[in-house]
């Protein structure tokens, strides 16, 4: 089975034309995303035809369990589907679990040198999230992980999100710690992704990020949505921000209102072949 590797401001996938194919794809998320055992990645992507858009994505994340979305796994995707002559070199839409979402990549001399995608408008009615709450927004709610009590700000990005501002550097933060409490928080009946962020200025915010499923990884493009949006809320930037993190930055703009959109690289690493197995 032919794959190819790439990476999204160090989030990295492996990607695979499904189209034809049946396997278990959960059990061999695990097997491939495993960094020693297996390929190494933070997911696992496959492409998929469609009924409603230009095609269709699923992502596993590497403890076997399928995310709702992904923003920068959409971008890798993305670009190898026009790279390869599967999809138009323009906007094309993308069928994911979180709905339709509008993908625009830039294509210089035949080549995706970055990818715009729309996705969607944030969600704060705790059902939607889903948190078991009942207030709206969830801004500065107050839990208790591992003896701290952080202030975080709670919304969708098509996936569950829970974002902590703080002054302390973020380098500093004990995330792969605090980061697994936050995810199975008992608010969160699907766990959450977390994200710890510092506001530089109103153009930009540094970030780390702790994923559901995956843990602690270099870039998250649901998760830099969400960060832009609890930052608007709280008023500490612009409509338009730079998300500063360990892989690289990405770019939200949200008006307030509509839909959030995202923009960032996408990067080809290797391709290859994974032999067959009873996944």
């Amino acid at each position: 089975m032919k794959f190819v590797k790439m990476q999204a401001t160090g989030n990295d996938f492996i990607v695979i034309d499904a189209r034809g194919l049946e396997r278990d794809w959960p059990e061999l998320a695990k097997a491939m995303c495993q960094c020693r055992f297996g390929v190494g990645a933070d997911g696992l992507i496959l492409l998929l035809p469609s009924q409603v858009a230009d095609l269709r994505m699923r992502m596993f994340n590497p403890d076997g369990s399928e995310a709702e979305a992904c923003g920068n796994g959409l971008r890798c995707l993305a670009r190898y589907a026009v790279e390869s002559g599967l999809a138009p070199a323009q906007e094309l839409k993308v069928e994911t679990m979180a709905g339709i979402r509008a993908v625009s990549p830039k294509v210089e001399e035949g080549v995706v040198s970055s990818v715009r995608v729309a996705m969607g408008r944030p969600e704060f009615a705790p059902a939607a999230i889903p948190a078991k709450l009942d207030i709206m927004p969830i801004i500065d709610y107050a839990i208790t992980v591992g003896g701290k009590k952080l202030k975080v700000n709670i919304l969708s990005m098509g996936n569950p999100h829970a974002v902590l501002f703080m002054k302390k550097p973020v380098a500093h933060f004990p995330l792969a710690k605090i980061g697994p409490e936050v995810e199975n928080h008992p608010i969160f009946p699907q766990r959450t992704n977390f994200e710890v962020a510092n506001v530089v200025n109103r153009g930009q915010i540094r970030a780390r990020v702790w994923e559901r499923g995956a843990g602690e990884t270099l870039s998250c493009g649901t998760g830099a949505c969400a960060i832009a949006v609890a930052a608007r809320l709280h008023g500490y930037v612009d409509d338009k921000v730079d998300i500063i993190l360990p892989g690289g930055t990405l770019t939200v703009d949200w008006d307030g209102a509509g839909e959030v959109h995202l923009s960032g690289p996408a990067e080809l690493v290797f391709e290859g072949e994974w032999p067959n197995s009873s996944f």
